[in-house]
């Protein structure tokens, strides 16, 4: 199995130095993955690096708690695509997913699909971790109404990761219609192919190098 373009290289670590992104850009674009994923203030700095290349630009808006205010995530979106980005892995409110509060978290994802439309794909992180069964169920077909493109385990960054469980029932209820990414915990070629096996269509990892060498 060819794993190289169902990675998102990876770095988001809060002490990221350019000279880190520099590198991950041109580890990117030396096994040809699918894309960068870096924090917001890089976006500019990796479109640079990966123009004319077949790396994409991939970013992360409301990151990692989602807990911030629907307008400024969209600024967020519009400036990261201004700057580049040309993939947006959104975090939903999940305090609000937990209060039952649907229409607010569907016209959020909305509002940002909308913000990206035919300049970016929309990656919906429901933070699997932190959620019921019911409440991954609810969210994945929230952000298939919304018209998101995809929907992904986690960010990460909170007390989970990706687990295949998790996947199998993320595609359970999105099925061909929106695709799904895996992310959090990822280190292995065994546990790439799990999950892809399970049915995500992109692994956004830091081992990405590993995961296909090895």
């Amino acid at each position: 199995m060819e794993l190289n373009k169902y990675i998102d290289h990876t770095n988001l670590k809060a002490d990221a130095t350019e000279e880190e992104i520099d590198r991950l850009c041109k580890e990117a674009i030396e096994y040809d993955f699918a894309s960068v994923c870096v924090n917001g203030s890089y976006v500019k700095l990796a479109y640079e690096k990966l123009n004319n290349t077949n790396v994409e630009v991939c970013t992360v808006i409301g990151f990692p708690l989602g807990a911030m205010t629907t307008e400024s995530k969209v600024f967020e979106t519009k400036n990261a695509i201004q700057n580049g980005a040309r993939e947006i892995d959104m975090v939903i409110n999940i305090g609000k997913i937990k209060s039952r509060k649907y229409p607010y978290v569907k016209d959020e994802i909305r509002e940002i699909v909308e913000a990206s439309k035919d300049r970016a794909l929309v990656k919906v992180i429901i933070e699997t971790c932190l959620l019921t069964e019911e409440e991954k169920v609810k969210v994945c077909e929230l952000a298939m109404e919304a018209g998101a493109d995809f929907v992904k385990t986690s960010t990460g960054f909170s007390i989970g990761g990706a687990t295949v469980d998790d996947v199998k029932l993320m595609k359970e209820i999105v099925g061909d219609k929106v695709k799904i990414k895996a992310s959090g915990g990822i280190k292995t070629r065994e546990d790439a192919i799990d999950m892809i096996k399970a049915g995500a269509s992109r692994i956004g990892t830091s081992s990405g190098i590993g995961i296909i060498t090895k």
